[in-house]
């Protein structure tokens, strides 16, 4: 499986609904440089979350591939209800935004939901591959929805231990009594070395 995470989106700084993004200029790039160098490798399904900017990031990569994505929303995003939506680089720069999604989501207090949420993405992505052994499955989702199915994988505590790069791939093998995290955060595609967004002081 290719868990892989979104391009970059537009940013939306609040409303009266869900923010759900579409891709920004430069998420687009990503998606397009996305399916160029891993359509060649060959995929025999496209899953998508049913946010805007995982739909954009698929829909690419299922051209090149020749299938129809999938919608499966058991790949939402964990912050899918907020009102806004703002890059992890310039969020970690807001401070007051940054402190509302820490304390909403990286707090003890929260415990019980990151493991709501974990066992959710555990369930989808597991009935996913279940649904297609012995073939290869692009999951195109969220950063959230990658940290929580790998660190339940790796048994780390917690559900976000890294930052997955826009439109980055995490490869797993999924067999029915085993599974094996082949590589995490893969970017060959894109132009830049990936690196982490800048912790606020």
């Amino acid at each position: 499986m290719w868990l892989i995470r979104h391009g970059l989106p537009v940013r939306i700084d609040g409303g009266d609904a869900p923010a759900d993004p579409g891709l920004a200029p430069d998420g687009v790039d990503q998606a397009d440089r996305l399916a160029v160098w891993w359509a060649r490798h060959g995929a025999d399904a496209v899953y998508t979350s049913p946010m805007r900017r995982a739909i954009e990031t698929a829909a690419p990569l299922a051209a090149a591939l020749g299938v129809e994505p999938v919608v499966d929303a058991g790949l939402v995003e964990f912050d899918s209800h907020l009102n806004f939506y703002v890059p992890i680089e310039e969020l970690r720069a807001d401070s007051e935004r940054w402190k509302q999604l820490v304390d909403e989501w990286l707090s003890p207090e929260a415990e019980s939901e990151r493991q709501a949420f974990r066992d959710t993405v555990v369930a989808a992505i597991d009935a996913i591959a279940g649904r297609h052994p012995g073939e290869r499955v692009a999951l195109v989702c969220h950063g959230g929805v990658i940290n929580a199915y790998l660190s339940r994988l790796l048994s780390l505590p917690g559900t976000i231990f890294f930052e997955p790069a826009y439109t980055s791939v995490s490869r797993v093998l999924s067999g029915s009594t085993h599974k094996q995290v082949v590589s995490i955060n893969e970017a060959p595609h894109l132009p830049a070395l990936v690196l982490p967004a800048t912790a606020p002081e």
